[in-house]
């Protein structure tokens, strides 16, 4: 596969694409972010929301905050039922020309630790752990820590 053809064609995120990219959202996460939240990002210039679909299926979506040079990619979802396809590769890659385009320099995200096949993906693509966020994430039991990975994109 070229470089050219790992990008995924996106188009901006949308209010009405907001219910149904939810179905995906609450499918793919036991503790998933609210269509508030959706709202919220929409509504802020330095944030910059896409999806990736096909015949009005959605396959996946990012959530991307852009300022002082930094890329920090907040949400980045593959449909449960498109998974372990390539997708997942093919929007982080593209998440980050994104933010190249905008001018980041270093792009940062934040993973579960119980997610290892996000981890696995994020470390084949050049991040690395550089910290952990304490009691991060809601969880079972809980509250579960963040893994703080970055790459440098320049």
């Amino acid at each position: 596969m070229s470089e050219a053809s790992s990008f995924l064609p996106l188009r901006p995120m949308l209010t009405t694409d907001l219910e149904r990219l939810m179905l995906i959202e609450r499918t793919a996460y036991l503790y998933p972010w609210t269509i508030g939240i959706f709202q919220d990002c929409l509504k802020q210039s330095s944030y910059h929301a896409y999806l990736h679909e096909l015949n009005e299926e959605i396959l996946a979506y990012c959530v991307l905050s852009i300022a002082v040079g930094e890329l920090h990619i907040l949400n980045i979802t593959v449909a449960p039922n498109r998974q372990n396809q390539g997708l997942g590769k093919r929007l982080l890659a593209t998440a980050e020309q994104i933010g190249r385009s905008l001018g980041a320099q270093d792009c940062f995200l934040e993973v579960r630790p119980s997610n290892t096949s996000a981890i696995r993906l994020y470390l084949s693509q050049g991040f690395n752990e550089i910290g952990l966020r304490k009691n991060y994430y809601p969880a079972k039991n809980g509250r579960e820590s963040a893994i703080l990975m970055a790459k440098t994109l320049i």
